[in-house]
Order: C-alpha cells, then structure tokens, then sequence
C-alpha cells in the first residue's frame, strides 16, 4: 500500500509538471532549464547521499553500470525528449510516454530481467488503451511533419525502459538514494555541456516567480523527489509495476492543465481514466495474489547459485 501511494505522488509531481515547466519555458530555454536543473538536483541528492551514508563514492563493482545507467536514463533520454517535444505535438508524445510501461514489459522478459504475469500483461494493456483515448480526445496526428519528433520522443521513452530495467539489475546492497544520485551525477556533465550557450545567453536578472517557481518545483519534486521515490519503487516490485503508473500521468497532466491552462477534458477522457485505473489495480492485484507473484530472474539465479 504505502508503494502505491508513493507512486501515485510521483505521477501527480510528473503530471503536474507538464503544466508547470511549460509556463517556465516561456522564459528560459529548453536546454537552459535542463542543465540548471539537473545540477542543482545532483549537487542536493550529493548532499543528501553524504549525510545520510557518509560517502559519494561510486561502487567499484558496478562503477560502469552506474556510468551508462546516468548517461541513457538522463543525458540520452533528455537529448532525445526535449528535441522531440518541440518537433511534434503534446498528444503525441504523451502517447509515447504512455507506451512506457509496455516497452518495460517487453524489454524485461526479453532480457529475462523480469517474468510477465497474466495479471501484469492484462492490466498493461487496459491502461495503455484508456491512456490512448484520452490523449486521442486531446487531438492525435500522425503526418510527415510530426515524424521526425515522434520518432526523437520514441527513442527517448526507449532508453528511459533500459534506465529502469537497469536499476532494477543492480545489487541489492546499493540504495536507491545512491543510485539516484549517482546516475544524476554521472548523466547531467553531458546536459551541462550541451545547455551552457543557452544558460550564458539567458537574461536571468529578467525572470519573474513564475519562471523561478516552475525551475524550483520541476528540481526539487520532479527529479530528487520522483526519483528518488520511482528507484525506489522498481528495487521493490519490480520495472513493470511501476512503470504502469505512468499510465496515469497524462490523466492527471490533463487535469491539471484545466485550471492552469484553460484546457477542458471531453467524456471520453473519463471513460480512458477509468481503464487506466483498471488497468493499475490488475498490475497491483498479482503481488497480494502468492501463486501469481512474480521473481525477478536475475535474483531467482542468484539464489541458485548461492545455494548450488
């Protein structure tokens, strides 16, 4: 229960965010915002890290993983997504987003990382498919001049499943702090290169609370607190069931954006909510069912070969 309610805050962070960090960007540029973002969300996880366990060093046994673990899941997948979201429509790259939890799945059992269940496979799919209705009511467009961003946004939802199911891959004795501020600190040196000419080209003297505030909220609660919290929730239950709430992201993306942008939802947005949650509670339904739990595979190795 309390995994749930944690995921569900990360949701409502990432759903409010899109909001939120729209109305920033009006100010500061896209690669600007990242860079500065993603530094002072290092420099307070480091801080975090040192305080609570005493050392920032990186593990010796898994410094490469750790390594290309940052650089897919955060200096990729931002490279890919903020390009793509300018390149193609909001409806579009929400329905990427939303195939998450799938491309988790799919990539797990290939990988043997993680078994699929009917459960876990059955409410996938319903909330993918209610996620399509809503976004679909907000207007999809599948034509030439979309292509290219669909295709920068699909990629950078493809490495954010590798950045998951690798997290999910590390020992058991590496925290979910220390992995979050590792793979912030080993992925954002490649954003600070790419955003410096925008960030010394930014007014900063000129922004107001709006552009400060949507800085503020999308570092502290959209990376160190979701993270934190997302890391946490895969080293648990695994890459799938937690993926599957991103589902619901978009949903609460729409409702936010109702007060703060004028954006009203239409009935079939509803009926998409509902198999959305649907689809959550039959992923969360297998864990508290015992003959349909699943093991990660790569533990269920490790226990073999500790006992053979």
């Amino acid at each position: 229960m309390a995994n749930d309610l944690s995921m569900l805050l990360v949701v409502v962070i990432w759903g409010a965010n899109f909001s939120i960090v729209k109305l920033s960007l009006a100010q500061i540029p896209p690669l600007a915002f990242t860079a500065l973002r993603f530094t002072a969300a290092t420099a307070l996880l480091l801080l975090i890290l040192r305080f609570r366990e005493g050392r920032v060093s990186l593990p010796p046994h898994t410094l490469w993983k750790l390594i290309w673990l940052g650089v897919v899941g955060n200096t990729l997948y931002q490279v890919l997504f903020i390009p793509g979201l300018s390149l193609t429509t909001a409806a579009n790259s929400a329905l990427f987003v939303a195939a998450t939890p799938v491309m988790v799945a799919l990539l797990g059992a290939l990988l043997k990382i993680e078994r699929l269940t009917r459960h876990v496979t059955i409410g996938i799919a319903l909330a993918f498919f209610g996620i399509t209705l809503v976004v679909a009511a907000r207007g999809l467009s599948v034509s030439r001049a979309t292509l290219a961003g669909d295709a920068l946004v699909l990629a950078g939802t493809v490495c954010w499943a590798i950045y998951t199911l690798g997290v999910r891959s590390l020992a058991p004795d590496i925290s979910s702090l220390r992995i979050t501020a590792l793979t912030l600190l080993t992925g954002t040196p490649g954003l600070i290169l790419l955003g410096l000419p925008s960030m010394l080209k930014t007014e900063w003297s000129g922004l107001d609370r709006r552009a400060w505030g949507g800085l503020a909220y999308a570092t502290l609660f959209g990376l160190v607190v979701a993270y934190l919290l997302w890391n946490a929730s895969v080293r648990k239950v695994g890459g799938s069931r937690t993926a599957v709430y991103t589902c619901v992201t978009p949903l609460v993306a729409t409702l936010v954006a109702w007060p703060l942008l004028g954006e009203r939802p239409v009935p079939l947005q509803a009926f998409g909510a509902a198999l959305i949650v649907v689809g959550v509670l039959l992923t969360r339904r297998r864990a508290t069912n015992k003959s349909d739990v699943t093991t990660p595979l790569i533990e269920e190795e490790r226990s073999l070969h500790a006992t053979g």
